[in-house]
């Protein structure tokens, strides 16, 4: 038996989401019977240094583990993480990380962290093979050092995803992680994410998957581990976080069939796709318990949409938005801009398009489109001279999502700024012009109506 750390990095909010990634390596490590243990540093916000310490004050770990995704933020994170784990003493002998940020660079990420191994697709499987002390070159998905470079054995297969391991909720403190707060929870919601499925079946530019493929998981399966949820820790909301729950109309309705026949209902919301946003499909979502739907719309033109590979039109665009509201469901407009072919023309059609159509359930603004490394624009932007690689991406370009990585727009970096700042700004004000109006609502009806439901104008 093997003791196992797994690291879970601090994004900086006062509650952050539960770290699924993790929590079904654990899973995977303790049904073989490895001893796991979790180091919060989301929920106790301790220091980078911190881990220095408390591992040269458990002399007692075989193997530690991270995992993050391409983020700025997240790379951060992990190199000061990784600082850490390499200065302590008591260094456990396997350091393995993972996740959508060292899988496309594993070289890159093994040299600037000092890693052992690198998990190039799901990390349940390897992670175990690993700390089992199977030989590497034996473990599909990995790469490591040596032979005077960067060693890559060949892909894993994809999970049988009906036979993954729920999560360790057990192993979490899971009365911190359900205070997060989603689309229209309330203040008494408690909200916890379940993932339904694993992966997308279409392929955006701007977008990078470990494993390849959509696999959904049984409805049946997901709604009793939802059951489970509801009666050991209270979940009354549901944050499904598939990248695409709504894959088609027949998975939709087989989600929808095994939540009607539970008795005890909940509120939840997933990522959708506007082509398959119809009145029928609508309905029965929101008829059990539906309340937001995430729609990665990321521009109003039809050329924009194209050189993304959106596979989305306007026309379904604004079908399906509209037809989400009419159901009864708030929807989640993504919108990014400076992918390839978009203009000044194109951000002004997208931000005509949030104001009309925003219904003020959530704060959003407009980004720039990011290449993160693995995606079909990064390796545009490397080919074409516009970046310089994964190093060049990660030290030089990518210092902040809201700001310019690469310029793919003929603007030039003051032109794509300014009028990104003032598309912002008109969101903005927008936004705020509508809570102004519901607060100004509400005073009339506390006092037109004799409002004794009113609990006061508290912030949330």
């Amino acid at each position: 038996m093997s003791r196992v750390l797994l690291v879970i990095y601090d994004n900086g909010s006062h509650v952050s989401t539960f770290p699924q990634g993790a929590a079904y390596i654990a899973s995977e490590l303790s049904w073989v019977g490895h001893e796991v243990e979790i180091y919060n540093q989301d929920v106790h916000h301790w220091p980078d240094e911190y881990l220095t310490i408390y591992l040269n004050e458990h002399d007692r770990y075989d193997a530690i583990g991270i995992g993050v995704i391409g983020g700025y933020w997240q790379y951060k994170k992990l190199l000061g993480l990784s600082k850490a784990i390499n200065a302590s003493k008591h260094r456990p002998g396997m350091f393995i990380i993972g996740g959508h940020g060292p899988a496309p660079a594993p070289e890159y990420f093994l040299k600037k962290t000092g890693a052992d191994f690198v998990i190039r697709g799901e990390g349940e499987v390897a992670f175990s093979r690993l700390v089992n002390g199977d030989k590497p070159m034996d473990i599909d998905g990995l790469s490591f050092m040596g032979n005077g470079g960067c060693v890559n054995t060949p892909d894993a297969r994809p999970l049988e995803i009906d036979k993954i391991e729920w999560p360790a909720y057990h192993m979490f403190p899971i009365e911190y992680y359900r205070l997060i707060n989603s689309p229209n929870s309330t203040k008494t919601d408690f909200v916890m994410p379940v993932a339904s499925a694993r992966g997308c079946t279409f392929g955006c530019n701007f977008c990078y998957r470990m494993v390849p493929g959509y696999r959904p998981r049984n409805p049946v399966l997901v709604c009793e581990e939802i059951k489970f949820l509801q009666k050991e820790y209270g979940i009354t909301y549901i944050d499904f976080s598939d990248e695409l729950l709504m894959a088609s109309e027949g998975r939709v309705h087989s989600v929808c069939d095994a939540i009607s026949s539970m008795k005890t209902p909940f509120k939840w919301c997933c990522n959708g796709r506007l082509n398959y946003a119809t009145p029928e499909i609508l309905k029965r979502m929101r008829d059990c318990g539906c309340v937001f739907i995430n729609y990665g719309i990321e521009s109003f033109d039809n050329y924009a949409l194209e050189m993304m590979g959106k596979h989305l039109t306007t026309d379904q665009i604004v079908s399906g938005v509209e037809n989400t509201i009419n159901a009864g469901i708030s929807p989640g407009l993504n919108i990014i801009f400076g992918n390839l072919g978009e203009t000044k023309d194109t951000l002004w059609s997208s931000v005509r398009f949030l104001l009309k159509y925003a219904d003020a359930s959530q704060f959003r603004t407009i980004r720039p489109v990011t290449p993160y490394p693995g995606s079909r624009l990064f390796k545009y932007a490397v080919d074409n001279g516009l970046l310089g690689g994964v190093e060049d991406f990660y030290e030089r370009k990518h210092v902040n999502s809201d700001l310019l990585s690469v310029n793919f727009t003929n603007m030039t970096d003051d032109e794509f700024y300014n009028e990104l700042s003032d598309a912002n700004k008109a969101i903005a004000i927008d936004y705020y012009n509508k809570l102004e109006m519901a607060t100004l609502n509400s005073i009339d009806k506390l006092y037109s109506e004799r409002d004794s439901s009113f609990r006061g104008f508290r912030q949330s």
